[in-house]
Parts: C-alpha cells; structure tokens; sequence
C-alpha cells in the first residue's frame, strides 16, 4: 500500500465516537423506550419536559459509558469475534485508560442531571451502575448474563416512578419483569450471532445456555413481556391504546421470530437491531392513549 492510498489516522473524537456506538442508537433506544413509557405511567400522561430531558439524556449518557466498560472487559475476548475485533479498544486505538476515564466522565454527567430529582432517585442511580459495571464479566460465570443485562436496562423505571414521587408497588415490579424479559429476547437474538464465535473462546450467553430451545425461548420471553404489560395496565390506560399497541408489537414479533428461526447471522442480528421499533410501538401507544383518552 503506497502512501497515497493509506488510510488516513482517525482522529480522538472519531475513536470516541466508535467507542460509545454513537452511529449506531439502537442501543440507547432500546433502554430509552421503557423508561420513557415508565415516566408516562408514573406521571399519568406527560411528566413534564425537566424530568423528560433529564431520562432522556442520562439514558444515552449511561449506555455509553456502559459500552466504555464492556468494551475493556472483553478487549482480550473481541480480538477472536469477526464482528468486534476492530473495536477501539480491543485494536489498541483507544487505551483502557482513555475508555474508563471516558465512562467515568459520562457516568459523572449523568449523575449530574439525576442530582436535579431527589435523593431517592439518586441512590437507585447508583444502584443502576454498580449493576452495568458488573454486566460484562457476568458473561465470564453466569450461564445468561442477558439476564443481568435486563436488571440493569429496567433500572429506568423504578427511577421514573421515585423521580415523580410516586410510591413503588407491585406495579413497578411488574413492568420491570415485563421489561427484563423482553431484555432476554432482544439479547439472545444478539448472542445467537455470536454464538460460535462464543463457543470457541468459552464465553457463557443465553444462546448457549438455550441451545436447540434458543428460538422457542425467544419468542416465548417476547410473549410474556407483551402479556403482563397489557395486564398490568388494563385498569390504568385506555384499552383501545394498549390493544393497538400490543397488536403492532405482536406483528414485529412474528417478523422477528421468522428472522431467526434459521439461526442465521444476518437474520439474528436484523432481529436484534430492529427491536426498538418494538419497544417505541409500545410507547407510542401509551402516549397515544394518555392523549386521546
């Protein structure tokens, strides 16, 4: 390669950039869908622009700085996976260093823009955290560490609900478990890419864990998150918008399920990159039926 044609050295917030996914938003939607719906639910209708900005933006703040630590706890683990072994971090353009002192400054924003809400909200903040630090080496021990994950993306909605000081009930418990396993179907949509790849360095993912079940178990986790937020919040919001929104995701769902039913790379992974669409029918709907009663 002559020095004409080589590739130009990528600047520091290009790196950044790539190190926080930031061209690629699926990520932070997917944890921003719920806990905007949270807030709807929480609030009754529009919680008001303050509290909006506030989820809103600590929401991409945190997933950033959780792909930061993810990013250095697998850099030894991504060099083998074709799909992430040219990640900043794993080829050596941005030192652990630079990726934790990075997400220790994102993390510090975000904390910044919760200390706006009460305290109560600040300390499950911390709470939320201390649970994505730990996310990525529950990959090394735990047989479905997306079960981990989805502790960590439901987070948001307590939050919401202490933010507007509403008292947390079994409500709260059921949208979180509605939540988490949704989680566990969009993840294991994403660890089924991988899977080979996973065999190979011994890491544990719920595709493994599932093996010839992983389809079934998939469309069952989509069920069952679809079944208890339409039961929780019968009573609470207009029926026609619950009907209408779970009929959108049920579709979504049937495409997602043919998608991966051949466990193909291509198919797992569009399945998985489509799924905020799923969680944005969701709250769309909410939104919906807050204003049209």
């Amino acid at each position: 390669m002559t020095a004409s044609t080589a590739p130009r050295p990528r600047g520091r917030l290009s790196l950044y950039l790539d190190l926080i996914r930031w061209d690629r938003p699926a990520g932070w939607l997917l944890l921003l869908w719920p806990t905007l719906s949270a807030l709807w639910v929480a609030a009754g209708g529009f919680p008001g622009w303050h509290l909006l900005l506030v989820f809103s933006l600590g929401t991409i703040l945190m997933r950033s700085a959780g792909c930061c630590v993810n990013d250095v706890a697998d850099r030894d683990f991504d060099r083998h996976v074709k799909r992430t072994a040219q990640r900043p971090v794993t080829s050596g353009a941005v030192s652990v260093r630079e990726a934790l002192l990075l997400a220790a400054g994102l993390a510090l924003l975000s904390l910044v823009l919760v200390l706006s809400t009460n305290t109560v909200t600040v300390f499950w903040s911390l709470g939320a955290l201390a649970v994505t630090l730990l996310y990525p080496y529950a990959k090394r021990w735990v047989s479905m560490p997306q079960a981990v994950l989805g502790v960590a993306f439901s987070f948001g909605i307590p939050m919401a609900f202490t933010a507007l000081a509403v008292p947390l009930s079994p409500l709260v418990a059921w949208l979180v478990l509605s939540n988490l396993l949704w989680v566990l179907a969009y993840d294991t949509e994403y660890a089924m890419v991988d899977r080979d790849d996973d065999l190979k360095i011994g890491m544990k993912t719920s595709a493994i864990t599932l093996g010839r079940w992983d389809v079934m178990a998939v469309t069952a986790f989509y069920l069952g998150s679809l079944l208890i937020w339409v039961a929780v919040l019968w009573d609470r919001w207009p029926a026609w918008s619950l009907v209408l929104g779970s009929l959108g995701a049920l579709g979504q769902v049937g495409w997602h399920v043919s998608l991966i039913r051949r466990r193909e790379r291509a198919g797992c992974f569009q399945a998985f990159r489509a799924n905020h669409w799923l969680g944005a029918t969701l709250f769309a709907a909410l939104v919906l039926g807050s204003l049209l009663g």
